[in-house]
């Protein structure tokens, strides 16, 4: 299980928001990277993830990056902690996982 922490404001980075202007969260590109890469070795997930998460610009360590390829490979649930800083949002945000399919 991995863990992020991301501010209010870009929360849209990182989940879907049908009310935001944020055009490529993660959860989305994660979603099909899941679907698309399952049984492909580690080593080309990784930088797929990182493009996405460049893209999002959310700032995970390339152990967070290993362990969602991992995920991602075996086609195993992988679930995401995410901490929000700031100004209050929706609540159920803030406890929204990420999973594989």
């Amino acid at each position: 299980m991995g863990e992020i922490t991301v501010s209010a404001q870009d929360i849209d980075h990182l989940l879907h928001d049908p009310k935001g202007a944020y055009g490529a969260p993660y959860q989305r590109a994660y979603a099909e990277l899941a679907v698309s890469q399952r049984g492909r070795p580690v080593a080309e997930i990784v930088p797929l993830l990182r493009a996405a998460a460049d893209r999002a610009l959310l700032g995970f360590t390339a152990a967070d990056l290993v362990e969602q390829a991992e995920a991602v490979s075996a086609g195993a649930r992988y679930e995401l902690t995410i901490r929000v800083t700031g100004q209050s949002i929706r609540r159920h945000t803030a406890s929204t996982a990420c999973r594989t399919p």
